[in-house]
């Protein structure tokens, strides 16, 4: 059992979206040979059901969270514009995040894992062995989500403008809520991530969670 209290490390990695925090969970979680949970991705799950019922994202969440599957967290559709919209709206309602927070729970505790989201750190597991909130400028986060979808960088600058503009939308929805608004801990190391690629994001990290003795890598 560690000091922390739980039989497994647990390393919550919170932060908006486009800041890098999945790229370096998924290759932290591969280091340190323990499960990776995207909890964005559960949420992405539940407005991709609303959208598909018809439904309205601000309202219909709770009934779709409740009978989320496994083969919803798969489609190859969650990361379109219109369910970063519905998923921010979906995120807000109290009832749907209690119907997903156990399921985040016993996902890591069975056998420790590395989660990423939007409050891990301040809600989902407030007592983590370690934990990280990762954030960029929204410039730099508008290019990496118009990568992600398209495969190549932007260069027209309205579009690169309306991206950013969605990022600036999506980040005030999401510390405006009041149910688990996205903030980081007290005790999250706060890591700025212009500049950096991903293996450097890494390196820092890693050497924090060596400094603290929580890993040895």
């Amino acid at each position: 059992m560690s000091k922390h209290g739980m039989k497994y490390p647990i390393i919550a990695i919170d932060g908006p979206a486009a800041a890098g925090k999945g790229t370096l969970a998924r290759q932290l979680a591969e280091v340190l040979a323990l499960p990776y949970l995207d909890t964005g991705l559960l949420y992405r799950a539940v407005a991709r059901r609303v959208l598909n019922q018809g439904g309205d994202p601000a309202h219909d969440g709770p009934e779709q969270a409740r009978q989320l599957m496994p083969e919803d967290m798969r489609r190859d559709d969650l990361r379109t514009p219109e369910v970063d919209r519905a998923a921010s709206l979906v995120a807000k309602e109290p009832e749907v995040r209690a119907a997903l927070l156990e399921r985040q729970r016993l996902f890591a505790r069975a056998r420790g894992a590395v989660v990423d989201g939007r409050d891990i750190g301040t809600v989902v597991f407030p007592q983590a062995t370690a934990k990280f909130f990762i954030t960029a400028s929204p410039e730099v986060r508008a290019q990496r989500r118009y990568i992600q979808r398209y495969g190549q960088s932007c260069t027209d600058s309205a579009a690169l403008a309306a991206e950013v503009a969605a990022i600036n939308a999506r980040d005030g929805q999401d510390a405006s809520r009041q149910t688990a608004p996205l903030r980081p801990a007290e005790d999250a190391v706060q890591i700025l991530t212009d500049g950096l690629d991903a293996a450097a994001v890494l390196e820092k990290v890693c050497q924090i969670l060596q400094e603290k003795g929580i890993i040895r890598v």
